[in-house]
């Protein structure tokens, strides 16, 4: 079993705080993605959870057993960094068979459990190579395949996927859910990637700043988000500023810039009160004629982006405020030409409405 506890955790490097008194919990068997920009504190959550790292306060509890002072090697655990760390002088077969032979498994075991690890990242055919005579992105697939195969209870994978080129990353990603989820192991998984997070965790945690943003279920974190700066980090939002007109049990309007008034399904909010007020642009509808929503507003094509499967387009309100709208490609043309007029359509529910954050909306955007 592989529970895992931060009580109160705080890590500082100087007077720089990397951790600031961090609490949560990560059951057995759990698939854990932790998300964060650059310098939120994600490895170095790892870093503790493995015995690299003490805290400076706070208690680490695996299985409901303290571990600040248990060394990383009696710990049960695997940490596989984003530098590789493979051992030179030993081939791919022989660097993924190192964790099962550690573990006390006879030789002959071990060779076996490496080449079905290798077979997974697809590298069997480079078993007998050194690390020296791979890319970096192989490299990267033989560290996470010597993780997998170490047998221990706690997967703690660092970008595990960082260096591998777009088709490999989305097919890894989920087999290495897979594998993880068949072996019974706990896996805390740091990234980059939304996308990643959002679909091979159990629960995702947002860092900024080493305190946690939010945590939950994928759907919950994207759907519902505990405030302005996860709704941007998770993507596809169009933030407005306004101010609470009038508001009762289930619905609310609200003025924003130039006077145009947005309806929300959050109702008894303050009068007066400023808020910020954020919609996802897939929930963003456009049509050149009348669209029968409960918020419509007159717009311009301002231009246009082919993503591939879908297309994006930047509608200047009548406002003066910029929007995205994200629309399923249909074919290679643009439904709507730059310059064109359109009304922008969207539901009361598919406004999400958060407090005015005290430091200003563009510094609450901020990821570094």
């Amino acid at each position: 079993m592989a529970k895992v506890s931060f009580v109160n955790v705080t890590k500082r490097f100087g007077k720089v705080v990397a951790l600031d008194r961090l609490s949560f919990d990560v059951e057995d068997r759990e698939y854990l993605c932790v998300l964060g920009p650059t310098g939120s504190g994600k490895t170095t959550l790892l870093r503790l959870i493995a015995g690299l790292l003490k805290p400076d306060r706070g208690t680490i509890y695996v299985d409901g057993k303290p571990v600040n002072n248990i060394e990383a090697h009696d710990r049960n655990a695997v940490y596989v960094p984003q530098q590789y760390a493979l051992f030179p002088h030993l081939t791919v077969l022989q660097n993924v068979a190192f964790g099962p032979l550690a573990r006390g498994k006879l030789e002959s075991a071990s060779l076996e459990i490496a080449s079905k690890t290798l077979e997974l990242v697809r590298l069997s055919w480079r078993a007998q190579s050194l690390p020296s005579e791979l890319s970096g992105g192989m490299q990267q697939r033989v560290a996470l395949a010597r993780g997998l195969a170490s047998g221990v209870d706690l997967l703690l994978l660092d970008e595990p996927l960082g260096a591998l080129d777009a088709r490999l990353r989305l097919d890894l990603r989920h087999k290495l859910r897979e594998l993880v989820k068949q072996s019974g192991m706990t896996a805390i998984h740091v990234t980059h990637d939304r996308d990643e997070a959002m679909s091979v965790a159990d629960r995702t945690m947002i860092l900024r700043g080493g305190r946690i943003e939010d945590y939950g279920t994928a759907y919950r974190v994207y759907t519902k988000p505990a405030g302005v700066f996860v709704a941007n980090l998770l993507g596809g939002a169009n933030f407005f500023e306004g101010m609470v007109q009038t508001t009762t049990k289930n619905s609310s309007l609200v003025r924003v810039r130039g006077g145009l008034g947005l309806r929300t399904a959050s109702g008894a909010l303050t009068v007066g009160e400023p808020v910020i007020l954020a919609i996802r642009k897939e929930r963003i509808r456009l049509s050149s004629q009348n669209l029968r929503f409960e918020n419509a507003v007159e717009g311009e094509i301002h231009d246009t982006r082919f993503l591939g499967s879908s297309r994006e387009y930047l509608v200047q309100l009548s406002n003066g405020d910029i929007i995205l709208s994200r629309h399923i490609s249909k074919n290679s043309e643009p439904a709507f030409r730059v310059g064109e007029k359109v009304t922008v359509g969207f539901e009361e529910s598919d406004v999400m409405v958060f407090s005015y954050p005290p430091a200003g909306l563009r510094k609450e955007l901020e990821i570094v």
